[in-house]
């Protein structure tokens, strides 16, 4: 995979959840040497196979507080790895409103066979927002509370590492741009930032979630990184520019590119080597030309 990588021109890669310590074993030994160099880590780091701290989950929003103190330590684990390795962030996805199912998944279902507007759509996702609303400043205190504690840590051990909160790919999961905003607010100076997911937050706004192209640009100096990709309908991770066809509409993001400290491409496999040149090529020309 690194190899893959390497061979179309890149040289800094992130290690997402999904490596493990098998992985890591192959992985360890071409950063030892240089043959490869570490942007950012996404926690959970290494795999862990409990969904319980996996990507989808309450995760630092835990009330069981023995929960909670596991999913710190994972995070703190996250952490230095990162800056063994000589990371600059580490990618959080701090956690969620709980349904009793996956409402998410119904929703767009929903978007796609009867679209935003239609009357089951509708009726629906008001049932989410008002849980989302009710429940949602209980969460944002524990995540807050969790994320002291891991910055604090970070901050006794000198280590250079911004935390970002990562913009999701579910309705019912946090933070939505406003929440990252809070967050960011109660934990000022603490090395806390947004990590900016452009697709996510793309898939977000079309579902109705928040505002994703003036609420993103707004908070431009709070984010420590970005994941570079488009969303095509509700389906993400595909090449910008290249497979939506659309040649302005990701201008939008180009700002927040080009200040963001970390950059990462988030492609799925279907995207493959000439079209990660192209959209590559796309997103440097426009922002050496400027544009906006």
């Amino acid at each position: 995979m690194i190899e893959e990588i390497r061979s179309l021109g890149f040289r800094r890669v992130e290690l997402n959840y999904n490596v493990n310590q098998e992985f890591l074993s192959t992985i360890e030994p071409m950063i030892e040497k240089s043959e490869i160099r570490i942007s950012s880590v996404h926690n959970t780091f290494p795999h862990i196979p409990d969904p319980d701290y996996g990507t989808d989950s309450v995760l630092l929003g835990f009330d069981d507080e023995e929960k909670r103190s596991r999913a710190i330590e994972l995070l703190i684990q996250s952490a230095e790895y990162a800056h063994r390795y000589g990371a600059e962030a580490v990618v959080v996805h701090p956690g969620e409103v709980p349904f009793d199912y996956n409402i998410d998944e119904v929703l767009k279902s929903l978007y796609k066979a009867e679209g935003r507007e239609s009357e089951a759509y509708q009726k629906l996702w008001k049932e989410m927002l008002e849980r989302r609303k009710d429940q949602s400043g209980h969460y944002l205190d524990r995540i807050v509370e969790s994320l002291d504690t891991v910055c604090n840590h970070i901050a006794q051990k000198g280590w250079k590492i911004n935390i970002g909160i990562e913009t999701r790919s579910r309705c019912y999961q946090m933070p939505t741009l406003q929440e990252a905003n809070t967050m960011i607010d109660r934990l000022q100076g603490a090395g806390l930032g947004l990590w900016y997911d452009i697709g996510h937050g793309m898939m977000m706004d079309r579902m109705g979630l928040y505002d994703n192209v003036a609420e993103a640009n707004a908070m431009i100096e709070r984010v420590v990184g970005v994941h570079i990709h488009e969303t095509v309908g509700l389906s993400d991770h595909w090449c910008p520019y290249v497979h939506s066809g659309d040649m302005s509409f990701f201008d939008r993001f180009l700002p927040i590119i080009q200040a963001a400290p970390v950059k990462v491409y988030e492609l799925k496999a279907a995207c493959d080597p000439d079209s990660i040149e192209l959209s590559h090529k796309f997103i440097v020309n426009r922002i050496a030309q400027g544009i906006q």
